[in-house]
């Protein structure tokens, strides 16, 4: 009797690979945060993307003298959450190959996809401004911390002409970064934002965020703004 595949199990774990060495962690040293998955008893491994993505250096918040970094153990719910909604959404269907190319377009963080594009963006506009030493420095130092911390410092101080010119260029010359990151932020108790292509595919998202552009935005365009971020999810 030919088996289907409701008849294969699939199992997964996430564990620390200590076969391979420590890797720095923002300000500790850690055996990077591996993933495996078995189907009809055949495994696959690999490394977590969101181990990686908060191992940037641009997730550690420094607060009144102190370090904050991402908890590792809420990157690991992170990734059991993205497995179990690949595995639940291919039930029917599911294959370790199918597993993989989900997995890679699911997981990428939005904003991380648009932040170097952005960051092009703002040194374009600090030169066109009369600023080329700070665009010089935002450009070098930039992996330090999130494009949308710096143009939130911006606000405090440039005076309202610059930094107004700067929001409304934006809509014209760089990826929707500041109104995606703002829509992710509000709900959110964390500093750690990230936004996946998951979350934005769920029902209903792109209608609440939608109706977010047009309360904050008044007057832009948010069918433009979804395009370029529909470019983005659908770009390999």
């Amino acid at each position: 009797m030919e088996k289907t595949n409701k008849e294969y199990k699939v199992t997964y774990k996430t564990y620390f690979n200590e076969r391979l060495k420590k890797s720095q962690f923002h300000t500790r040293l850690m055996h990077p945060l591996y993933v495996q998955v078995i189907f009809d008893r055949i495994p696959i491994i690999f490394k977590s993307y969101y181990f990686d993505l908060f191992s940037k250096p641009k997730y550690a918040i420094r607060l009144a003298g102190q370090v904050f970094t991402p908890d590792i153990k809420e990157i690991i719910k992170k990734e059991e959450a993205l497995i179990e909604f690949i595995i639940g959404k291919n039930r029917d269907n599911f294959s370790l190959e199918l597993f993989k190319k989900e997995y890679a377009f699911y997981c990428r963080d939005l904003l991380d996809l648009m932040e170097a594009d952005f960051l092009d963006y703002l040194f374009t506009f600090l030169h066109d401004e009369g600023l080329p030493a700070l665009a010089d420095t935002i450009k070098k130092g930039a992996g330090n911390c999130k494009a949308y911390d710096i143009v939130r410092d911006m606000k405090s101080a440039f005076n309202d002409k610059t930094y107004n010119t700067l929001i409304e260029n934006s809509f014209y010359y760089a990826p929707p970064y500041l109104p995606l990151y703002a829509f992710a932020e509000k709900p959110k108790s964390t500093p750690f934002t990230c936004f996946t292509v998951r979350e934005w595919e769920q029902p209903s998202v792109k209608d609440d965020f939608a109706a977010f552009f047009k309360k904050r935005y008044p007057g832009k365009q948010v069918e433009d703004a979804m395009l370029e971020i529909q470019k983005r999810v659908d770009k390999n």
